[in-house]
């Protein structure tokens, strides 16, 4: 017991060690709640952005009454002008598939594309203005990277479309991992009971593996599906492609995605877009067929969509069906993904918007310490690099055949 004693306005701590045993306590909360960034939540701040917040979030700032109206005006009901931060500013139809323009708030635009399939309809959303990854076959990343989206400009995109969407890809403009606090967020929101109440299982992110994120999402108490955006087999092939990422070693990568699988049973996808004379030699079988055979793992071919980021060689369907042909001789699982929207540029790789480049800012900078912002003369390097390489491969693979006829 602690004896206390008031003497004039101060408080007398007898016992000096229980004073020095409750400032450690304090101390090492204090310490949590920093590490946490801990963030008060006012009715104000619910009231310019509610699709950012969980039902419980808005429950212990206005009470259960208010949070389930408002519940249910978000989710419930036709979308209201007064809770929107974006808005649609224009729509592209093209058949089965549906591109949607959304401005922000600062002026800037993202696109959101809808595919209708046999089993419903998949929306894929983006994560971010811009893009900091700087594939060579996306144009996404064409304007550099300019801001990430915030939660509630993610969960937007779902819930302000005219269609009744039961998949959510996370494939859109952005790399989602380097977002992930927000991406995180937003599945969060959508999965809440009490909102849209979204199954866990129908949500997939793709990423290029920043390996950081890849060892947080394993400990997530979310089992979604994951694609692993891999496209080569080696290092020099992957800093070719996907040449902002040269500090993350592909083996590594492609053993984080492998520990997801195995500590949440789940299936992961490998994205492999195809380019002749690059990424489909023997070599680029053997060791795809190290990595994952017998592993819950599925291969997806893609093809290669028209963009003006660079000259890139589009495999015919006979080419990409004798690769597919010859992994399953390798004993992998393979899936040649039907590519969607190329009539309005919606299909994989062309979401871009020309106002963001209008309105960018010079000073936008992106912050990932891991990531270094490329130069325009750094992109042509890289193209030109990527161009000799498939030459020479080309030239080498049509002498071989030569020879063999």
């Amino acid at each position: 017991e602690i004896s206390c004693s008031l003497v004039g306005s101060e408080m007398c701590i007898r016992d000096s060690t229980y004073l020095l045993y409750f400032a450690i306590i304090f101390l090492e909360r204090y310490d949590d709640m920093k590490n946490k960034n801990t963030v008060i939540i006012t009715e104000e701040m619910i009231n310019s952005d509610p699709y950012g917040y969980t039902y419980k979030e808005i429950c212990d700032c206005v009470g259960e009454k208010k949070a389930r109206a408002l519940m249910h005006a978000l989710y419930k009901e036709k979308p209201q002008k007064k809770y929107q931060t974006m808005s649609i500013d224009d729509i592209y139809n093209g058949g089965d598939t549906r591109k949607y323009s959304f401005k922000l708030k600062d002026g800037y635009c993202i696109e959101t594309v809808c595919i209708k399939r046999k089993t419903g309809v998949t929306v894929c959303v983006s994560t971010m203005v811009g893009c900091p990854v700087g594939c060579i076959f996306c144009a996404s990343g064409s304007n550099g990277f300019i801001r990430n989206l915030t939660p509630s400009e993610i969960v937007q995109q779902v819930t302000l479309l005219k269609e009744k969407v039961n998949r959510i890809v996370y494939m859109g403009m952005g790399e989602p991992f380097f977002n992930y606090d927000n991406v995180i967020k937003s599945i969060h929101i959508l999965r809440d009971r009490n909102g849209l109440n979204f199954p866990t299982d129908g949500i997939n992110i793709s990423t290029v593996g920043p390996l950081e994120q890849l060892k947080k999402i394993r400990e997530e108490h979310l089992k979604i599906q994951l694609t692993l955006s891999l496209h080569a087999t080696n290092q020099r092939t992957r800093d070719i492609i996907i040449p902002h990422m040269k500090g993350y070693d592909i083996n590594k990568i492609v053993e984080s995605v492998l520990s997801y699988s195995e500590r949440h049973n789940r299936k992961v996808t490998i994205a492999y877009l195809l380019i002749p004379g690059l990424n489909d030699k023997a070599a680029d079988v053997r060791q795809l067929g190290r990595w994952f055979r017998e592993k819950n793992v599925l291969i997806n071919l893609l093809q290669y969509n028209d963009t003006a980021n660079c000259n890139i060689n589009r495999p015919n369907k006979q080419q990409l069906v004798a690769f597919k042909l010859r992994l399953e001789a390798a004993g992998l699982e393979v899936k040649m993904r039907e590519s969607r929207g190329n009539n309005i540029k919606a299909a994989c790789g062309q979401l871009v918007s020309n106002t963001n480049k209008k309105n960018k800012q010079i000073s936008s900078k992106f912050t990932d310490s891991n990531l270094r912002k490329p130069s325009k003369n750094k992109n042509k390097q890289n193209s030109n690099k990527f161009n000799s390489q498939q030459k020479q491969n080309s030239a080498r693979n049509k002498k071989h055949n030569t020879s063999h006829s």
